[in-house]
């Protein structure tokens, strides 16, 4: 009977129903056949799947990225990145890479990303004679950061399926995201010397120090914020205090993004400080970006507020849709012994936590071409999840590879969402944007095996904290 629910699934997916259309219909197709469970559990279940406290983040992560997408900032992350990397050889590219990192602090996801951010890069680096296809690839590939890097919904999701902490996902994806910008950046300054890339602006040491000055400021908020609080002002007036001093000096320097490169800080500072929850965080970034866009930027009107507002409504309705389907489905595989039956074949195949880490990511990597990544979180928890606590191998380490995996898949056709994305952006046709990306596989390649086979790249950060 599990064979059938299994095989129900693949077979309506390959014969183009949705995923979540697949797993909801295989799951009352199972319920109806087999007789032995009421009806009335698949809707149990489907509502049960949705009703969490931790998935309340995820309308507004959503809406938090829309709201910074559409508020102009993503122009001025270009400017300061421009500022404190455009001078190197090969100045777009590093651009590009860091440009990401920062607004990877903010969306929490790839397609965000490629589509803010990845119109304005393109564009600047094919008028500075750059190839579309060099473009492309560094575009692709610098967006795979937006998840690993805090806030991220796809370790929302994870951390909600495998019962594992939010904000210890969201730390341990900082060293991984920070390691991938390096990796990154270093093929680009590999493309810059082989291909004589020249400086694409000037050097300004004006314009660097300005940057670095706004990068030490953000830097000295959570110790000042720490500060306070030793000193005994609750920790919450410490936060706000800081910010408030941060607002001023915005406005006497006239600074580029210092407010975007604080999102991150206020999201991880705040939860390990205990001024909130990540649930609560996600409630905060909302209401920081929509602060910045209607009140200290005001690039924000209320007719386009509205229509973000519907956006994020129907992007959250599909998301929760499909978690509610992998609830039921998840729950028939556990019932059926699905999951115990693959358990058991893997650990005849091998008990080496090693062997079991390269089979998985081999087989997240071939998930992560056809399905979007909520799919296939939702799909691959309850089996593999199990697994790895036989293993020992810590689901924190193992949630952060999951994800960095099927960041990857979205540059792989059939299903690679950014690679469509890029395509229209930059007026490419589909295989040359594939082939363009090719390159770009390899840092990413290379962030994956070391923390994958090192995970305290992964937890350091979060021991430190919990």
């Amino acid at each position: 009977m599990g064979s059938g629910l299994l095989g129900g699934f693949i077979a309506l997916m390959v014969s183009g129903l949705p995923v979540a259309m697949a797993m909801a219909v295989a799951s009352l197709a199972y319920v109806i056949y087999s007789g032995s469970i009421p009806e009335f559990v698949v809707i149990h279940r489907m509502y049960g799947g949705v009703d969490s406290f931790p998935l309340l983040a995820v309308p507004f992560f959503i809406w938090a990225g829309n709201l910074m997408n559409s508020a102009g900032i993503t122009n001025r992350i270009y400017n300061f990145a421009l500022a404190l990397v455009g001078w190197m050889k090969g100045g777009l590219g590093h651009v590009n890479v860091v440009g990401s990192m920062i607004f990877a602090g903010m969306s929490g996801t790839a397609i965000a990303d490629a589509a803010g951010l990845g119109t304005i890069e393109i564009k600047a680096m094919t008028d500075h004679g750059y190839s579309k296809e060099f473009s492309v690839g560094v575009t692709a590939a610098s967006a795979t950061v937006g998840p690993i890097i805090p806030p991220s919904l796809p370790f929302v999701i994870y951390g909600m399926m495998a019962s594992v902490s939010i904000g210890q996902l969201f730390l341990a994806g900082v060293i991984p995201g920070i390691l991938m910008g390096i990796t990154m950046m270093l093929t680009v300054a590999y493309f810059a010397h082989t291909r004589n890339f020249g400086r694409d602006v000037p050097f300004s040491g004006r314009k660097l120090a300005k940057a670095t000055l706004e990068i030490v400021a953000v830097a000295c908020v959570p110790f000042g914020a720490w500060g306070m609080v030793e000193l005994g002002i609750p920790g919450g007036w410490a936060v706000i205090t800081v910010f408030a001093i941060l607002l001023l000096l915005d406005k006497l320097f006239n600074f580029s993004a210092v407010m975007a490169l604080l999102t991150p800080v206020m999201l991880v500072g705040g939860m390990t400080m205990g001024v909130f929850t990540p649930t609560e965080g996600a409630i905060a970034a909302s209401m920081w970006a929509l602060f910045l866009g209607l009140v200290w930027y005001r690039t924000l009107d209320w007719r386009h507020l509205i229509k973000l507002t519907m956006d994020t409504i129907e992007t959250t309705a599909a998301v929760l849709f499909i978690v509610a389907s992998a609830s039921i489905f998840g729950w028939l595989l556990t019932v059926t012994h699905v999951t115990d039956a693959v358990a058991e074949w893997v650990l005849a195949f091998t008990t080496n936590p090693n062997v079991f880490l390269l089979l998985a990511n081999i087989l997240m990597l071939f998930v992560g071409c056809f399905l979007e990544p909520t799919a296939a979180i939702t799909l691959l928890v309850p089996i593999l999840a199990p697994i790895c606590m036989k293993l020992g191998i810590d689901l924190v380490h193992f949630g952060l590879v999951m994800v960095l995996n099927l960041m990857i898949g979205l540059l792989h056709p059939p299903m690679g969402t950014v690679l469509f994305v890029l395509s229209r952006v930059a007026k490419l046709s589909f295989e040359r944007t594939t082939i363009a990306i090719l390159p770009w596989l390899v840092p990413l390649f290379v962030t994956l095996g070391l923390c994958t086979y090192i995970p305290e790249i992964v937890l350091w950060l979060p021991r430190q904290f919990f």
